[in-house]
């Protein structure tokens, strides 16, 4: 017996410091998830049992018979953890499912297995106190419904064994089961690691309920027997506390790994700790020898000698530690040099974010770039990165490149502080980074050269071509409209074959236009695009009266507004005539033949900030969708006759003016297309 007391002892010391150390750990890592929620007032209740038979077991040792207060103090803190277990076990394990497996488990059969594993234990609690409390006379039995069990049993034997209440752990222990082998048949979603986790964690619960089951079959008999019951179901009920731990700080399970500093000291504090309450037992069981205080002050100066010792050990740990880190760091780096090789600032961006927050456990990283905007000003964002929640902490670093700031990096953890190891390592990385921004600028541009190498390669063989064509079409299509406009001068010509050479005069006009559309696409780039100065609102009015005719026979207005409504206003623009002039008739074009039924082209001008604005918008149907992103392409079209060159042209010419253009679709009332061309003012 006096073996089981001492295994009980050490069991119950050895699972409040556990559960001591796993509660510390999750509120360290604080992050807002109902998931750590739920663990939390798991591990709190395990920690309620195992403390309080601490102090029944403390209490027995220290009092032939306990105070009220203190039988109270232990009765309330076994049978509120008890009682809370069941329904918290199996809610952390639908929790898990889950999020393993989303929408998986419906809100119905939640509310339908947890109500009655909440409810009744409340209720249980609820009832008169004193039915569960020993009585203070010595002798007097438990009472009935504890069969013949006397004083000599822990109040833990006595409601655990021989209660209804029991009945919910045991049914809450198969649940959990069910759900763990759930789990485990999510094989693609679940890792290894978690995967072994919950094999273990299975396998631990199996031996538990196993033996509940045999306390169960035998509990008639004495005291020896429930010693020995209560320490077997003591140290298991800590394996799933260590492998709690062990996943969570080895495997990284749920993001609790990376708390290497929180870690440290809960481990310190817990061997501190320990060897207190060591140093408090050795000087009562050598009392009769020596005095408390000279065995206490014997056993803290032994630690001295025991420093070198300590370092030894830890010293390799530690050692073997760094080089993992050095050596993970590296490989981070060379990913984000892999990533930069590819030229693109903003995947690299958006991949260095999520590899160093995947890398180092963080909640959140951001990595912001300043931009010059067109006064000189660095554009960054004000509102500093907060941690989920606002638990956590935050570490901010700027890029700098030349002794100027070119950006930021930051990062948040989910409530821990970050480590020196961390902090040393991100503050690497922000030395790193402006480099390999660098290099996916300089490659970004080098790929951008040679795109636009090959455009122009592309549209010199275009020209090329339309050149050919046109020397080859143009002289047989002229001889061809030539012969029948003579046909059509000639009176004794019958009406319907007049009729169709007109007809077949229109489609040459409309076939030479085609050939002129194709060769201003294929025109290399004029060197006086931007080189000139031109009045834009005589050529707008110019380009309205141009195209007036041809909109009045369609039914279409045009209407002109803006700062040209007085004849003296000018406003001139770095452009060349004729580049300026195909963008306007393009866009005037497109604007008429857009209304078919009729309707109004709108044209104005627009000056603020050194910059004009030319708008055309018409009221047809607008921009379809699916054509949005493709309008500025070459040869796409939504016309059954065109030849998707229109917008193309506009948007090479107003980029060799040194302008943009821009469009909106359905901007009044649900209709029409509205394009802006931004160029500067002269």
């Amino acid at each position: 017996m006096a073996t089981l007391f001492f295994l009980r002892l050490i069991g119950l010391t050895t699972g409040t410091v556990v559960y001591l150390f796993l509660i510390a750990l999750i509120l360290g890592h604080r992050r807002p998830r109902t998931l750590e929620r739920l663990l939390f007032f798991l591990i709190l209740a395990l920690f309620l049992v195992y403390a309080g038979g601490l102090l029944e077991i403390n209490a027995r040792i220290e009092y032939t018979f306990a105070p009220d207060a203190t039988r109270l103090l232990y009765s309330l803190l076994i049978m509120g953890g008890l009682l809370a277990l069941p329904a918290l076990m199996v809610h952390a394990h639908l929790q898990f499912f889950e999020m393993a497996q989303p929408g998986i488990v419906p809100r119905w059969s939640k509310l339908l297995v947890l109500t009655p594993l909440y409810v009744a234990p409340a209720l249980i609690f609820a009832m008169p106190f004193f039915q569960r409390l020993p009585r203070a006379a010595p002798g007097v039995r438990f009472g009935p419904r504890f069969g013949q069990l006397d004083r000599a049993a822990p109040l833990m034997a006595r409601w655990f064994f021989w209660t209804p209440e029991s009945t919910f752990l045991f049914v809450a222990i198969l649940l959990s089961l069910a759900i763990g082998l759930g789990v485990l048949c999510l094989k693609p979603k679940l890792a290894n690691a978690d995967r072994r986790f919950f094999m273990w964690m299975i396998g631990a619960s199996s031996l538990i309920m196993a033996l509940l089951l045999v306390a169960q079959l035998y509990h008639q008999y004495e005291t020896p027997e429930i010693e020995a019951l209560m320490v077997g179901l003591i140290w298991l009920g800590v394996a799933p506390g260590v492998l709690f731990g062990y996943f969570a700080l080895r495997h990284n399970f749920l993001d609790f790994g990376e708390q290497r500093n929180l870690l440290y000291a809960l481990s310190a504090t817990a061997l501190a700790l320990l060897y207190l309450a060591l140093v408090r037992r050795v000087s009562v069981w050598l009392e009769p020898v020596l005095p408390p205080e000279a065995t206490a002050s014997i056993l803290l100066f032994v630690l001295i000698f025991l420093f070198e010792p300590l370092e030894r050990l830890v010293g390799p740990a530690l050692y073997r530690k760094f080089r993992e880190r050095v050596e993970r760091l590296q490989r981070l780096t060379a990913e984000l040099q892999g990533e930069a090789r590819q030229g693109n600032v903003e995947r690299l961006v958006a991949f260095a974010q999520q590899r160093i927050a995947q890398e180092f456990g963080l909640a959140a990283v951001r990595l912001t770039i300043l931009e010059t905007g067109e006064a000189g000003a660095a554009v960054v964002e004000d509102k500093p990165l907060e941690s989920p929640g606002g638990l956590g902490h935050t570490f901010k670093m700027p890029l700098v490149k030349n002794r100027e700031t070119i950006g930021a990096l930051e990062a948040a953890s989910t409530g821990v502080y970050l480590t020196g190891e961390t902090t040393g390592a991100l503050e690497f990385l922000a030395e790193q980074l402006p480099a390999l921004i660098d290099l996916a600028r300089l490659i970004e541009e080098k790929l951008g050269l040679e795109r636009e190498l090959a455009e122009r390669e592309r549209m010199a063989l275009v020209g090329q071509m339309a050149a050919s064509v046109s020397h080859n079409l143009r002289n047989p299509l002229s001889s061809m409209k030539t012969i029948l406009q003579v046909q059509l001068e000639n009176p004794a010509l019958p009406g319907s074959v007049k009729q169709d050479c007109a007809l077949v005069v229109a489609e040459i006009d409309r076939m030479s236009a085609k050939l002129t559309q194709l060769l201003q696409f294929s025109r290399p780039v004029s060197p006086s695009a931007n080189g000139t100065r031109v009045d834009a609102v005589q050529l707008v009015r110019e380009s309205i009266e141009l195209f007036r005719r041809e909109a009045e026979r369609r039914g279409v207005r045009i209407d002109l507004a803006g700062p040209n409504d007085n004849s003296g206003n000018e406003i001139f623009v770095h452009a060349s005539a004729e580049a300026l002039n195909e963008v306007l008739s393009n866009l005037v074009i497109n604007a008429i033949e857009a209304q078919p039924n009729g309707g109004a082209v709108h044209v104005g001008l627009a000056q603020q900030d050194g910059v004009l604005d030319i708008l055309v918008q018409d009221d047809g149907p607008g921009i379809a969708a699916e054509a949005r992103e493709r309008i500025f392409q070459p040869f796409y079209t939504t016309k059954v006759t065109g030849t998707g060159l229109g917008l193309s042209i506009v948007a090479r010419r107003a980029e060799e003016m040194g302008g943009h253009v821009m469009y909106e679709s359905a901007p009044d009332n649900g209709r029409g297309a509205r394009f802006r061309v931004r160029i500067a003012v002269a």
